[in-house]
């Protein structure tokens, strides 16, 4: 039984990580080929649903090897593989942390602007490092995608959220929610 139920979550992981990687993947880029990243999205949403380590590991790496295929940044292969597992990591473990004092609705648009500034900045400096750019280029990015990007995935997040709780209720998933967590 308890095989079934991982396969039922991995499919469920599985098509959110294929919505946000069509969605990265048609995002338009705002400054030197960066673009929102929906997949941050989808992976947090992921995480929020089936908090348990294994998925959340699986998940940041499936994530950030969608993000590097469809990256157009120069060393943005490098720096998505490099960003997806650390802020999936620092993302669970504050959501952990927290859900013992807070309902999930008020803090999954917390976690998604936080774990998106924590990716952003990862990505941004591992990139940079690797293209060899000064650091104002850092600061120019961060504040025309990185701050834009988590203010779009945590309205993202507090519209979609709400909507996957009622589907969730509503079918036999919510059983295989509660039973993974």
């Amino acid at each position: 039984m308890s095989n079934r139920l991982d396969t039922r979550i991995l499919v469920l992981l599985s098509l959110l990580v294929g919505i946000g990687a069509v969605l990265h993947i048609f995002a338009p880029p705002i400054l030197f080929g960066m673009k929102p990243d929906m997949l941050l999205v989808m992976m947090f949403l992921g995480i929020l649903l089936f908090p348990k380590l294994p998925y959340v590991m699986l998940l940041s790496f499936v994530t950030g090897g969608i993000s590097a295929l469809t990256t157009s940044v120069p060393g943005g292969q490098i720096a998505n593989v490099v960003d997806k597992p650390i802020t999936a990591l620092l993302f669970f473990g504050v959501y952990v942390a927290l859900s013992k004092v807070m309902s999930s609705n008020k803090l999954a648009p917390i976690l998604t602007a936080f774990g998106t500034l924590i990716s952003g900045t990862i990505f941004l400096f591992v990139a940079v490092m690797l293209i060899g750019l000064v650091e104002t280029t850092f600061s120019a990015l961060f504040l025309a995608v990185v701050l834009p990007t988590a203010a779009f995935n945590t309205v993202a997040m507090i519209v979609i959220y709400p909507i996957v709780q009622k589907i969730f209720a509503r079918t036999r998933i919510a059983q295989i929610s509660s039973k993974a967590s």
